[in-house]
């Protein structure tokens, strides 16, 4: 057969060049349609060698496809990289805030401790006519012990004679108490005013326990803080037995409330001494509460080296009381002085119209401070407490 009769037996695609059979009417390559008038389209009888087919499913297609691209960024990265217009970009670390605790001391709520007083000197004596070592000990408030040793007495102490000078050591100083606070009028009425705990029983009313105890309803109430007269079983009451009713007959006398509590002395510290002539003594204590219109303070000043011949009792409403000038010795020893303060209450008057007082409490602690007589003329400074 010769080449013309072998090429009309065949179609080729216009589009792909896919040789086809004659009587082909679609493209097996790209799809095409083809009509009877592609036959004018069939290429001459002379071709070149004929390529190899390579046929790819869709899966393969798209996976050779993602290769490409991927080989294709890789290899611009790397000469963009060996050109340096590719930046790395700079790391920020993050900065963590760590929370500082600050301690913040605590307040305290202790007491300062009371500072520790020095002790005094011992003070020369002059034995007296009729003077023993057991009468200078009490008056000094000091162990007759004390006395013997300081001055190498025999341990009787029988060789004392008049007009001897011996030592006599000043009582251990104590640290000075720290202040208390001071009472309000009914704080302190509540603690002066003795009670009676009441537990309330079935079927009492609070006008039987009024009657039972002679104390009125309303006092009760006040003192408990009951808003009605209405009581429960088991209910604990305090029954105020300084409001007690005044007792029934031709002269009532209402029940007074119980005696104040011991004054504590604050100044000035316990065995503190007073040189200089213009010092002035000024002598302080806690209150024990609001004073009554009837009642003061009884402070006791005594020269206990005088023998007690220089003693002063002073009554005042205040918590304080200066050491008049009168008291300070004439020679020029140091003496020492000792001094209370107690609460008391006036008991009728005298018939100048001077009042009565009458002790109502108890005695404070007593205190000593030294005072050199006038002539000294020296200023020494006073030992702190």
């Amino acid at each position: 057969m010769s080449p013309e009769s072998t090429t009309s037996q065949n179609k080729v695609c216009p589009t792909c060049g896919t040789r086809l059979s004659e009587n082909a009417t679609r493209c097996l390559v790209c799809g095409r349609n083809l009509t009877p008038s592609t036959k004018a389209a069939t290429p001459s009888p002379v071709q070149g060698p004929k390529l190899p087919e390579l046929k790819l499913s869709l899966p393969a297609a798209l996976g050779l496809v993602v290769l490409v691209l991927g080989l294709g960024a890789a290899l611009i990265y790397v000469i963009l990289k060996s050109t340096n217009q590719i930046t790395e970009p700079t790391v920020t670390p993050t900065i963590t805030l760590t929370p500082t605790s600050t301690n913040t001391p605590r307040p305290t709520d202790e007491p300062t401790a009371a500072p520790t007083p020095t002790n005094m000197p011992p003070i020369s004596y002059t034995v007296k006519p009729l003077d023993s070592c057991s009468l200078i000990a009490a008056m000094y408030h000091v162990s007759v012990n004390s006395i013997v040793d300081l001055n190498n007495l025999d341990p009787e102490c029988l060789t004392l004679t008049e007009g001897q000078t011996i030592l006599v050591p000043v009582p251990t100083a104590t640290a000075s108490p720290l202040p208390t606070a001071t009472l309000s009028e009914a704080e302190a009425t509540a603690q002066a005013c003795g009670t009676v705990p009441y537990v309330v029983q079935d079927g009492d009313t609070l006008m039987g326990i009024s009657l039972n105890y002679n104390i009125s309803m309303e006092s009760i109430k006040n003192f408990n803080g009951l808003s009605s007269d209405n009581l429960m079983q088991g209910m604990q009451l305090s029954l105020p037995l300084c409001e007690r009713k005044p007792t029934a007959g031709p002269t009532p006398t209402a029940t007074l409330p119980p005696p104040y509590a011991q004054v504590s002395l604050l100044l000035p510290a316990d065995g503190t001494v007073y040189n200089s002539l213009n010092d002035t003594i000024a002598l302080q204590w806690s209150s024990v509460g609001a004073l009554r219109e009837n009642e003061a303070y009884a402070v006791t000043i005594e020269d206990v080296s005088s023998g007690g011949e220089k003693k002063l009792i002073q009554y005042v409403t205040e918590t304080k009381f200066i050491v008049p000038a009168n008291m300070r010795p004439l020679d020029n020893t140091n003496h020492i002085f000792r001094w209370t303060v107690v609460a008391v209450r006036q008991d009728g008057s005298t018939s100048d119209g001077e009042p009565i007082y009458v002790q109502y409490g108890t005695v404070s602690t007593s205190r000593v401070f030294g005072w050199t007589g006038s002539g000294s003329g020296t200023t020494a400074t006073t030992p702190t407490p």
